[in-house]
Formats: structure tokens, sequence, C-alpha cells
């Protein structure tokens, strides 16, 4: 798993071809130059924005599953996430949070919690839920980086 500030981009193909299955945060920049390299070269890409779900991000998620990754994961927040697998778009919500304390952070515990639950062979939504939870739990701590 790699994000935008790990410069990683230009290594991505090589992964691939050696059979190295990788994911890439675009945090909040997805169109960003970094994100645009690692593209064809990674399954998992994911990036969280403010939107919700609208047509504009469905839209740039399907833009993006056809120029390479399996599956685009757009996490909205308190609006969940949507996963785009190439053929139809899978939604989740949130996993409730009784005591919010900070978000920093969350958007990568769901990030891990969604790829466990994929490498496990869970299906999407499941995969989803997972992804939900473990951002739950970040949540309820401060600066849970």
């Amino acid at each position: 798993v790699c994000d935008l500030w790990g410069k990683v981009e230009g290594q991505l193909k090589d992964l691939k071809a050696r059979g190295i299955k990788t994911a890439v945060d675009c945090a909040t920049r997805p169109e960003d130059p970094e994100s645009q390299t690692a593209m064809p070269y990674t399954p998992y890409r994911l990036f969280s924005s403010d939107d919700g779900d609208v047509p504009a991000v469905r839209g740039l998620m399907k833009e993006y599953q056809s120029r390479g990754p399996q599956l685009v994961v757009a996490m909205l927040g308190e609006h969940g996430s949507l996963c785009y697998d190439g053929a139809e778009f899978h939604k989740f919500g949130i996993v409730p949070c009784e005591n919010l304390v900070d978000s920093m952070g969350a958007g990568d515990s769901y990030i891990a919690g969604f790829l466990l639950g994929i490498t496990e062979g869970l299906p999407i939504e499941k995969a989803m839920e997972k992804g939900a939870a473990n951002a739950t739990v970040t949540l309820g701590y401060f600066g849970g980086w």
C-alpha cells in the first residue's frame, strides 16, 4: 500500500510484472501526476471525497477503473464508501461511532480493513463493512494516524 508522498509510483510497473498486488491511496488528490502514473499498475485505487455519492464521483470512478485498477474505492466520510468493480457500484454506509474524537487516520484504517477483507476473499460489500468498522474504531482516538 502506498500513497502520493511515498514516491514509488515509478516502481509499480515492475511490481505488477512480478505479480505483486499493490494499492494506492490517492487521498483527496486522485488527479495528481503521481496518481495518474500509478493507475495502470495497481489493482486497488482508493481516494477520499467530501462530495458524497454524486454522478461526478461515479463518473471519475468509471474512468479510473477503465485505465487499469480492478477496484476503485471512494471513501466518502460520513456518507460511507463506494466501490466500482467495472460492472457495478457497491455502496456501504458507516458503522456508527458512539464517541467521535478525531477523524485523523480513519481513511487509512478503512483502507487496512477493506484490503484485509479483499485478501481474505470476502465479497466487496463485506470488505467495505470491514473497512468501515475499522475506521470507526480509529474515530474514537485522538491523532490515530
